[in-house]
């Protein structure tokens, strides 16, 4: 009974579940991006280059196929993907509150006292 206790307690802090929400929503934003790439930014790259097709791109080795047009694809993803959470990390971070400075901290007795000696003596 500990054990399924204490794996309740892991699985409710706070931290595993934003990290939940977070892996749920990445992967919807991840289909997204794929249709953008797919269907819309590689059909034109594909136009401009001459009407290439990346995904069909691949060279024979042997028996073996390389299909490196999807590994281009895949990489274009990666970069438009990357592109959107710089952009929306950075309108987050605009929205924050920036925190005044923090205090300094009180000067210790020991040495506000020495000052008043010295201060003292130069009198």
């Amino acid at each position: 009974m500990g054990m399924l206790k204490e794996f309740k307690e892991f699985a409710m802090k706070g931290n595993v579940v934003d990290l939940a929400v977070g892996v749920v929503i990445g992967g919807a934003f991840g289909a997204i991006v794929s249709a953008i790439v797919d269907h819309i930014l590689m059909p034109v790259v594909g136009m401009l280059t001459g009407g290439i097709n990346f995904d069909a791109l691949s060279v024979k080795v042997g028996e073996a196929e390389l299909k490196y047009g999807m590994a281009i694809s895949a990489t274009v993803k990666f970069v438009v993907i990357a592109f959107f959470l710089f952009l929306i990390i950075k309108a987050l971070n605009k929205t924050k509150k920036e925190e005044p400075p923090a205090a300094p901290p009180p000067t210790p007795e020991d040495i506000v006292l020495l000052r008043e000696i010295r201060d003292a003596l130069r009198k």
